[in-house]
């Protein structure tokens, strides 16, 4: 994950941005959210699906704890329409 960040961070700098561009940080911000929430929900993902195959009443804790990684996503994104 850590190559993954790098790599976007040099494919930000090559291209003409710099760190101090809004735009360059912004897109940055995002996508490292939503690497982030990816590497979040796989764990949460797998053991929401296991504890709801052994009972089914866990189903909306399941749903609701998968969710919460994507609102970060969503709220860098809000930040970025906001102030860009």
């Amino acid at each position: 994950m850590f190559e993954a960040t790098n790599e976007l961070g040099n494919l930000v700098l090559s291209t003409g941005g710099a760190l101090n561009d809004p735009a360059a940080a912004a897109a940055l911000g995002v996508g490292l959210a939503a690497l982030g929430a990816g590497y979040a929900e796989r764990g949460i993902g797998s053991a929401a699906v296991g504890a709801m195959a052994e009972n089914d009443d866990f189903f909306v804790n399941g749903l609701i704890m998968t969710v919460l990684p994507e609102t970060i996503v969503i709220l860098a994104l809000v930040v970025v329409f906001l102030f860009l």
